[in-house]
């Protein structure tokens, strides 16, 4: 499970308490964020991040590929992770995933603009950051004091970190190679985005779609960009039936 820009593992453990009992499941912090390492003057754009996670496979599962889940920033990582190691990557799910030019919304107008929209460094851009990624006010969650100053103070930290990423991954040459290398893709694939995700909109779900024809395709209603949060049980429904597509019983 690859999590997304500004996200760690912790994003997908409601999706992981889903799918355990009857699966290996491995959440890693991508390299650079969360608990894992960050080197100074590294690249941790799209491509440097999918060899890294290649690699990575190779050593968690030396003997089987295995199904690879990717949300946002890490959707467009699993999706060139797949197309460019097939023999690591037995099927994909590209979940609210960035990668293509998908229909202009104030995101993306901002990250074109060379602004990051997830900034935070006071309450007001926490509770902005919050409001955009997710739809479902039940879903949101809040941080209590003194947890939301240590949560700021560590964004206001991350934040020359966050633009060098946002900077390569949604504004340099490669932000639409996901997109591009997606028809290399010839594995069993799930589609799964939000309709009322505000940051990687839902029309990229089509593009993505022309792509790879044979991937599976969901649509949640009443969520935003943070599916995994949002329908922790669509969305576990819908890689399990990817995961089960076509085995033998």
């Amino acid at each position: 499970m690859l999590h997304g820009f500004t996200g760690s593992k912790e994003n997908w453990f409601p999706l992981a308490r889903r799918l355990r009992e009857r699966y290996r499941v491995v959440v890693p912090d991508l390299p650079g964020w969360g608990e894992s390492n960050r080197i100074d003057d590294a690249n941790y754009g799209f491509l440097a991040q999918s060899e890294r996670v290649a690699h990575f496979l190779q050593a968690v599962s030396p003997d089987e590929p295995v199904v690879l889940l990717g949300h946002s920033m890490g959707g467009g990582i699993a999706a060139l992770t797949a197309a460019r190691h097939p023999d690591r990557v037995a099927r994909v799910a590209l979940i609210d995933a960035a990668g293509v030019r998908f229909r202009d919304n104030r995101f993306g107008i901002d990250v074109l603009a060379g602004r990051n929209p997830f900034a935070v460094h006071d309450e007001a851009s926490l509770q902005r950051y919050l409001d955009t990624v997710f739809f479902d006010d039940v879903a949101k969650p809040t941080i209590p004091w003194p947890a939301d100053r240590v949560y700021i103070a560590r964004r206001t930290q991350d934040a020359a970190f966050e633009q060098a990423v946002l900077d390569r991954i949604g504004r340099s040459d490669e932000r639409f190679l996901p997109g591009g290398d997606a028809v290399r893709i010839r594995q069993p694939a799930l589609l799964l985005w939000c309709r009322q995700d505000a940051v990687i909109d839902a029309s990229a779900l089509a593009l993505y779609a022309q792509r790879i024809p044979q991937a599976q395709r969901v649509m949640l209603e009443g969520c935003g960009h943070m599916s995994i949060l949002e329908k922790p049980d669509a969305v576990a429904n819908a890689v399990v039936e990817l995961i089960e597509r076509g085995r033998q019983r």
